[in-house]
C-alpha cells in the first residue's frame, strides 16, 4: 500500500526546489572534494555545474527509455517504470561526476528487472549491450550493491499503473463514457513522458495515473470532470482542491518538458570525461587496481592474463554503449 510505504515516506518530496537544493548540494561537494583537481583554474569550466548535470541527465533518461523499448525479451512497463524510479533517486545522492550514467543506468535496469520478478539472466541482459558484453557484465554486477545502497534498501515501487486500471474499470462501471478502452493509447503515451519530468519524485502514483486518463479523455474529446467530482470524490470533497492541483501541475510538468540539445549534450560529456572521479571509472588504472585489490588477497594478485574482464579490457570508452 502507497500511502505505508517507503516511497511515500522517504522518496516522496514536497516541491522542486527540495529536489534541485540535493543535487546542487552534491555537485558542490563533489567539486569541493576534488577542487585541486582544476589546477588553479575556473571551477566552472573544469567540472560540471548543476545545470549541466540535469542535461545530461535528461539526456540519459532518454537513452534508459530507448534501451527498455528495444529490449529483447519485450520488457514490462513496470519493469520500466521503476528503472527509472531508481534512476532518479540515485542521482539525488550522487553527481554525474561520481559515477557516470551509463554505467548507473544499466544497473538500474538490471536490479528492476530482478525487483519486478522479470527473469532475465546477466547474459540474455548485457546481450541487449553493444560492445564489450564482458565489460558491461563486470560494471552492472560491481555496480549493483552500490545502487542498492543508494537507494537505501528501499527496493518495491509503486507505479502508476494498477491505479490506471482501477480507473478504467471504475469508468467503465459507473460513467457513461463509450468504450473507455480508447483511452489507452493516450494514457501510455502521457505515462511515456512523465518519465522524463520529476512527477514520480512528488506526486503519488495515483495521480499521476488520474492525470494520465484526464489527459487522455481531454485528447478523445472526451470530459471527466462530473466523473471525479460527482463520483469518484464523492465522499471526499475535502481532498478534491489538492488533487486538482496535483493533476493540473504533472499536466504542466509534461507539457513543459523540453529535450536537451544534443550538441549541448555532446559538449558536456566531453567535459565529463576529463573531471569524472576515476576511482569509478572501469577504464581508469585506479580503478582496475582497486578491483583487484577487493576481489584478492594482497599475497595473492592476479597475473596479467587473470579473467578479470574489467582489469584487462581496453580504455575503449565506446566498450560498454548504451546510447546507440
Amino acid at each position: 500500500m502507497y500511502p505505508v510505504s517507503s516511497q511515500k515516506r522517504s522518496w516522496t518530496f514536497a516541491n522542486e526546489g527540495q529536489l534541485m537544493a540535493f543535487r546542487v548540494e552534491q555537485n558542490h561537494k563533489y567539486v569541493e572534494e576534488h577542487e585541486e583537481e582544476a589546477q588553479g583554474g575556473d571551477l566552472d569550466e573544469y567540472f560540471l555545474t548543476p545545470s549541466e548535470e540535469r542535461l545530461l541527465l535528461k539526456q540519459y533518461e532518454i537513452y534508459l527509455f530507448d534501451f527498455c523499448r528495444r529490449f529483447d525479451p519485450p520488457m514490462p512497463k513496470c519493469v520500466v517504470g521503476t528503472a527509472f524510479h531508481y534512476f532518479k533517486r540515485f542521482y539525488l545522492n550522487n553527481t554525474p561526476m561520481d559515477y557516470h550514467p551509463k554505467e548507473i543506468l544499466a544497473t538500474c535496469v538490471f536490479v528492476a528487472c530482478k525487483v519486478e520478478e522479470f527473469n532475465v539472466s546477466i547474459n540474455q541482459f548485457v546481450n541487449n549491450i553493444k560492445g564489450d558484453r564482458n565489460k558491461a557484465t563486470d560494471i552492472v554486477l560491481s555496480n549493483e550493491l552500490l545502487l542498492i545502497g543508494q537507494l537505501n534498501y528501499y527496493l518495491t515501487i509503486h507505479n502508476p499503473f494498477r491505479p490506471i486500471e482501477g480507473f478504467l474499470i471504475d469508468i467503465k462501471t459507473r460513467s457513461n463514457m463509450q468504450n473507455p478502452e480508447r483511452l489507452r493509447p493516450h494514457i501510455d503515451s502521457f505515462i511515456d513522458s512523465t518519465f522524463n519530468t520529476d512527477a514520480c519524485l512528488l506526486h503519488t502514483p495515483s495521480q499521476i495515473g488520474l492525470a494520465a486518463v484526464l489527459h487522455a479523455a481531454s485528447r478523445e474529446q472526451e470530459n471527466l470532470d462530473s466523473y471525479v467530482t460527482d463520483l469518484l470524490f464523492v465522499s471526499a470533497r475535502d481532498k478534491l482542491p489538492g488533487l486538482i492541483d496535483a493533476v493540473r501541475k504533472i499536466r504542466i510538468m509534461v507539457k513543459q518538458y523540453q529535450q536537451p540539445d544534443r550538441d549541448q549534450v555532446k559538449a558536456i560529456e566531453k567535459k565529463l570525461d576529463k573531471c569524472r572521479n576515476q576511482a569509478n571509472n572501469p577504464d581508469s588504472e585506479l580503478y582496475k587496481e582497486r578491483l583487484r585489490r577487493l576481489y584478492t588477497d594482497e599475497d595473492d594478485m592476479p597475473a596479467e592474463d587473470a579473467s578479470f574482464h574489467i582489469a584487462d579490457v581496453s580504455s575503449d570508452t565506446s566498450a560498454m554503449n548504451i546510447s546507440q
